[in-house]
């Protein structure tokens, strides 16, 4: 995949490292060249540039550019500038990060498809979410493993445990299943809970809404996901 990552202080550097190591092209900009220098033997691409001046913005392969990543985080100002800009440009998939619950208002007003909260969430987490489709958590064991929790993947929806062979055929343990269901409350209000199964037995029959927590090899599990036939 193809990424533009905006802002490198140490989330959005940090991201776009594991972004690079994972085999994706990224393009960081910073309007600092001492960090654009520390990371153009980092990442595919670096450039020092003003990412709220339009007409040098406009200049980006933008339309080739899946994802882009405002990360700009020590000045508010620029960072609402630069995703209205991009917004404003029609991009694919733009994501941007709050610095407060008021920001990150506005930016849910200029309409940005999903927000980045770094205190809550580590760059780890965003790498494996945007390179591995349905997932919901992650945990890094090592630079290799992980346990991560994804959407059953569609071609997966109606097929028992046994029937997968999550072992046998794609090198992955399935730790357990999670399920979300709704409560309510005596006012009447409803909210979502998530309740584990257990370790489910082989004649499970996995459900479209089942999130399944899985361990095992990066590249096992960014196959398991991506998995479109037998």
């Amino acid at each position: 995949m193809k990424f533009i990552i905006v802002g490198l202080g140490n989330f959005g550097a940090s991201l776009a490292e594991k972004l690079t190591q994972q085999g994706n092209e990224v393009i960081g900009i910073d309007s600092r060249m001492e960090k654009v220098n520390s990371l153009k033997e980092k990442i595919s691409h670096t450039i020092c540039m003003d990412a709220t001046d339009e007409e040098t913005v406009a200049d980006l392969p933008l339309k080739n550019t899946d994802i882009i990543m405002v990360c700009i985080g020590e000045d508010q100002g620029a960072n609402v500038m630069a995703t209205a800009l991009f917004k404003n440009l029609g991009v694919k998939r733009l994501i941007s990060r709050s610095i407060n619950p008021l920001h990150e208002n506005v930016l849910r007003a200029i309409g940005v498809d999903e927000i980045v909260r770094p205190e809550q969430e580590n760059a780890e987490r965003w790498a494996k979410k945007l390179c591995l489709k349905g997932v919901i958590d992650s945990f890094e064991l090592n630079k290799n493993y992980s346990i991560v929790e994804v959407k059953t993947p569609e071609y997966f929806v109606g097929k028992s445990i046994e029937e997968i062979e999550f072992r046998k055929k794609h090198n992955i343990l399935i730790l357990t299943i999670l399920k979300q269901t709704q409560e309510s409350s005596f006012l009447g209000t409803t909210k979502n809970t998530t309740t584990s199964q257990g370790i489910p037995d082989f004649e499970t029959i996995l459900e479209n809404d089942d999130i399944l927590v899985l361990y095992g090899n990066n590249k096992d599990l960014n196959k398991f996901v991506n998995y479109k036939s037998a």
